[in-house]
């Protein structure tokens, strides 16, 4: 694992780590820790960073906006990334090669999560607004997709301080308008949302009892009497076996992770406890699962798959016990032994790890303890 490879010190504990898949941002990888979100553009074997914000509380979650694009694509490059802090705060953080770093806080208060926000993503689908609008899900059982640019500033409605004698109301800026959020309930803690490139109405929501759900979040829910999460959910889907065990009562320290197949709408996978699940929507079987393996006994925690070989997909544990481990998997052969990487011993473990998106070899960036290691995997 040394040819090929970049090594990345964050300087505090990596707690997020997210790389670009845009087509125009294949190089950019997002890092966030303690206090702050750092971009790097990786260049085997080295790395720049591009850009550094201070949010000043620690991260749990980032998302790449369809807007950003690399200085290696474009002398016209531009940074946009939300972030989602510890206090339950939301960022929208830029830069691009005319302006410097700016930091946009939102969503906080009453009209924001009340619960650790686990996960984000923007829209999905090829037109303007999957820049628009961003998806966050929390422990509070709230699915918010914001809108980042509303027509109706709410904000204005709130009556501001007397200005100074003298002083021109004109010549001061106007805030920008506080982004505005469609909610949707749901009976359960959430602990990721999905969105997918031919879609722009759906998001894919998992919670941590084994349920995964197919939400059209632009659906009327006026047309309907039931819960919110029910009128809106397209398709559910189950983990049968972390299902039952949620209803027996039995704990688990492991919760789901979904992650959606962008080269094919149909497929989902995820990992429950110490299984993982492929299904297939174009053959419903009811929401249970085609295809279900075991990848770590002691459980699995994160799910990702392959941008560039959407065949191979990967988890990852959070038990120190193993050491840094990822497995990967090739969805053909389910049931074949995987492809192990071990990153570091034990007492180490993977905080968070993401594919990188750029062509030729697929790539991972893997975070542990300060550090965030970036290596091609090998597979064939």
């Amino acid at each position: 694992m040394d040819s090929g490879v970049v090594r990345i010190n964050h300087g505090s504990d990596v707690s997020v780590v997210r790389a670009c898949s845009n087509d125009d941002g294949t190089d950019l990888l997002a890092i966030a820790g303690e206090h702050s979100v750092e971009v790097f553009r990786v260049s085997p074997p080295i790395s720049e960073r591009i850009a550094s914000f201070h949010v000043g509380r620690r991260i749990t979650a980032l998302a790449w906006s369809p807007r950003s694009i690399s200085p290696s694509s474009s002398d016209e490059w531009a940074i946009e990334i939300t972030a989602a802090a510890l206090d339950f705060s939301l960022h929208l953080l830029t830069k691009s090669s005319t302006s410097s770093e700016n930091m946009f806080a939102f969503g906080g208060g009453l009209s924001g999560h009340h619960g650790k926000v686990n996960d984000m993503c923007f829209c999905g689908g090829r037109d303007q607004d999957n820049a628009r609008y961003v998806a966050t899900v929390a422990d509070d059982k709230m699915l918010m997709v914001w809108d980042l640019h509303p027509a109706l500033d709410i904000s204005s409605e709130i009556p501001s301080p007397k200005r100074p004698i003298g002083t021109d109301a004109s010549s001061s800026p106007r805030p920008r308008p506080q982004p505005t959020a469609y909610v949707i309930s749901f009976p359960h803690p959430l602990v990721t949302v999905n969105s997918h490139q031919f879609s722009s109405k759906e998001f894919l929501v998992s919670d941590c009892r084994g349920s995964i759900f197919l939400t059209d979040w632009r659906s009327d829910p006026e047309q309907s009497e039931q819960g919110s999460w029910r009128h809106s959910s397209v398709i559910e889907l189950v983990e049968p076996h972390a299902l039952s065990k949620s209803l027996m009562g039995i704990s688990s320290q492991w919760t789901g992770f979904a992650a959606w197949r962008q080269d094919n709408i149909d497929i989902v996978g995820a990992t429950y406890g110490s299984r993982f699940s492929i299904w297939d929507l174009s053959k419903p079987q009811g929401g249970k699962p085609l295809q279900t393996s075991i990848s770590f006994p002691e459980g699995g925690h994160q799910f990702r798959w392959c941008p560039t070989s959407p065949d191979y997909f990967a988890v990852a544990s959070h038990c120190p016990t193993k050491g840094a481990v990822i497995h990967i998997h090739d969805m053909n052969y389910v049931h074949a032994h995987p492809h192990v990487i071990t990153i570091a011993p034990r007492p180490h473990r993977i905080r968070d790890f993401d594919f990188m998106a750029r062509k030729g070899n697929p790539a991972l960036a893997v975070a542990y303890g300060v550090e965030v290691v970036v290596f091609p995997i090998g597979i064939e």
